[in-house]
Formats: structure tokens, sequence, C-alpha cells
């Protein structure tokens, strides 16, 4: 059974940095993203990690505000946010798919086939 934990979220002051962690208990898999999903919202990808190769993809209302990583030792994917604002405030979903040999990033939501619970991120004003 895949099986996906978050674990980093909390409360936070705008401008602060948050770093957040997905354990795949380990699994490889092609892709591994995060998402996040505000209230009233539609969930959305925020960034995303191809294992085998390294390469990485983020969302424009992230870019330059967020990295992510893996630890391949640890099987762990982590999300680390800086300079972070009230609309980053959601809650944040671990994805992972298997794609076979790529290097492509998925970044819509119906293409990953794993999910963790999700994490709540809160950024006060």
């Amino acid at each position: 059974q895949v099986q996906l934990v978050e674990s980093g979220g909390g409360l936070v002051q705008a401008g602060d940095s948050l770093s957040l962690s997905c354990a795949t208990f380990g699994r490889t898999f092609t892709n591994v993203a995060w998402f996040r999903q505000a209230p009233g919202k539609r969930r959305e990808f925020v960034a995303g990690l191809n294992w085998r190769h390294g390469n990485t993809h983020y969302a424009d209302f992230v870019e330059g505000r967020a990295t992510i990583s893996r630890d391949s030792a640890a099987y762990t994917v982590l999300l680390q946010m800086t300079n972070l604002k009230p609309e980053d405030t959601a809650v944040y979903f671990c994805a992972a798919t298997d794609l076979g040999e790529t290097v492509m990033i998925v970044v819509i939501e119906d293409g990953y086939d794993y999910w963790g619970q999700g994490t709540q991120v809160t950024v006060s004003s």
C-alpha cells in the first residue's frame, strides 16, 4: 500500500519561511509534487520534482519563493517556502505518480495517483 505523509505545516507570519516534508516510506516515484487547496478554491499545483532526473517545475505564484528537493536516502521530498504571504494559506498536499522513464513533470491534479492527507499552512498578516 502506497503511503504519503506530510509534515511541517503550522501558523506563521507573513514574511516567514516554512519547510514541508513528504515521507514516501521507501518508495520512489517518477514525479512527486506539492499541491495546495485554499478554502473555497480548487486544488492547485505548487511545485513538482522528477525523482530520477532531479528536474523541477514551479507554479508562477511561488517562483523564486519555493524550492522542492528530494532526500533519496530518506525517501523524503521537501518543499521550502520563503517570504510567505497570507494568500499562501491553504492545505498543502503531497502527490506522487509513476510514469516510467521520463523527464516530464505532471502539473495537473488528475495526473497523480497517490495523495497524502495534507498539512495546514496558515500565514497571518
